[in-house]
């Protein structure tokens, strides 16, 4: 009988309970026992490891974070943690590990595996800059909790006739405000991978304005040069004319604790089942993620150290149709 461990690390996505759910009632099935780690790598240091049963993991499906909880552990950056990680899965004969989490998660992923151990990535972050997967656990929501607020903020900007710079998450990647922006109807967008020009944003409110607009939105990924608080600022010292009168809204962590959409339900309970295939299969070291409409695997070596590029055609056509 397999005994797999599954942990959560990085920061929280909605549809991380859902992928938990998923490994351990898979795992179940095929007559496996499942061990779940709390708080990260740093548990799997501390050896914090508890059984897992299908019936542990009930009514856990529709909660956004992660009940395994996550967290920060600098030790686990060094040989010396990473070591005492694999004793803790050797000593409680432990025969694998799925992480779930994104780009530093899967580093560590790629880190134990060259140890030897039999590892799986489950791509999850709401910044869906994973490499090796079209889309990550989280951004669904994330997009959607982003999608609510630019409309609520479109209907006080029109009783106020004012603008708003609402700035979303992502780190360096700007796909969720670039995607927010085209569902939304944003003025205009300002991303990490396009060199933001504050004059060209201000010429654009001040048309809309001069057009009989009244409301204005511009999203802002926080990974951009100029992020939202920077953009005020620039237009308050160079005294530049936007019509509006501009406030500034930081989404921040609220994207990310959301209650999981369908979508993102749905996507994590592949890529969890996905995630155990594995090693059915004996296919370790590998990430799993969506391709192309369907459950695919890339070799976490080719994951790690790399940032996904978006498509800029989607710039282009935010452009088109602010």
């Amino acid at each position: 009988m397999k005994r797999i461990a599954v942990l959560t690390s990085g920061g929280d996505a909605p549809g991380m309970n859902a992928a938990i759910r998923s490994v351990v009632r898979t795992g179940h099935k095929k007559g496996w026992e499942v061990f779940g780690i709390s708080e990260g790598y740093k548990g799997l240091i501390n050896a914090n490891f508890v059984f897992l049963g299908p019936r542990d993991v009930g009514g856990i499906i529709q909660k956004g974070g992660t009940f395994l909880g996550s967290a920060r552990c600098e030790e686990f950056r060094t040989e010396e943690g990473r070591l005492r990680g694999l004793k803790a899965l050797n000593e409680n004969g432990i025969d694998g590990l799925v992480v779930i989490g994104g780009n530093g998660s899967q580093t560590g992923s790629y880190l134990i595996h060259k140890l030897g151990f039999p590892v799986v990535g489950v791509a999850s972050t709401i910044d869906n800059d994973l490499v090796g997967t079209d889309v990550t656990i989280g951004v669904d929501t994330a997009l959607n909790i982003a999608l609510e607020a630019i409309d609520r903020l479109k209907v006080t900007g029109t009783s106020h006739q004012r603008g708003f710079l609402v700035e979303v998450m992502g780190r360096n990647c700007g796909y969720l405000a670039l995607m927010a922006a085209i569902a939304g109807g944003a003025e205009t967008v300002a991303i990490p991978e396009v060199e933001t020009n504050p004059e060209e944003i201000a010429n654009t409110l001040r048309q809309a304005y001069e057009r009989g607009k009244s409301h204005a939105i511009v999203v802002v990924a926080e990974g951009a040069k100029y992020n939202a608080t920077k953009l005020a600022n620039y237009f308050e010292n160079h005294q530049e004319s936007t019509g509006f009168a501009l406030r500034v809204t930081i989404l921040g962590h609220v994207q990310r604790g959301g209650t999981p959409s369908a979508a993102d339900r749905i996507l994590a309970s592949r890529l969890g089942a996905g995630a155990m295939d594995c090693f059915e299969r004996e296919e370790y070291g590998v990430l799993v993620g969506w391709v192309g409409g369907k459950i695919k695997t890339t070799s976490l070596e080719d994951v790690v150290g790399k940032t996904k590029k978006i498509d800029l055609k989607l710039f282009e056509l935010a452009r088109i149709l602010d």
